[in-house]
């Protein structure tokens, strides 16, 4: 499991999350409440049950996951960062190079993902 969060950062409770964003610094605080294992699979799971999710009640939100052929998305992203694409998807090509350095794969995932939106302007919270 990632380190705890030493930042100070109180976690919000669900009703305040506003967006991805939101809900991926509430996991980054507590990794082991919100994913089960650490696993980078089953987080991909949620973020896709929370987009899901969206679709119904007509929320637009910007979602940097599953947007093939966007040069923006996380995933091309990602693709460019690690020299080479994969069927596999982000999360299972982050948990494959997270146990190659042998590493916890959550926190490979939130460098990768702070990197990402660094270089896109958004600010990392």
């Amino acid at each position: 499991m990632p380190a705890p969060d030493t930042s100070g950062r109180a976690p919000k409770h669900a009703s305040e999350l506003n967006d991805v964003y939101d809900l991926l610094d509430a996991i980054r605080l507590r990794p082991g409440m919100w994913v089960r294992g650490g696993s980078l699979l089953h987080l991909d799971s949620m973020l896709m049950g929370y987009r899901i999710a969206l679709n119904p009640h007509g929320v637009g939100e910007d979602w940097p996951f599953w947007s093939p052929g966007n040069p923006g998305s996380f995933t091309d992203w990602l693709w460019r960062r690690l020299g080479r694409h994969s069927s596999l998807g982000w999360a299972a090509e982050i948990e494959r190079e997270a146990q190659a350095a042998d590493q916890p794969a959550m926190d490979l995932f939130f460098s990768l993902f702070d990197e990402y939106r660094a270089e896109h302007g958004q600010t990392v919270r």
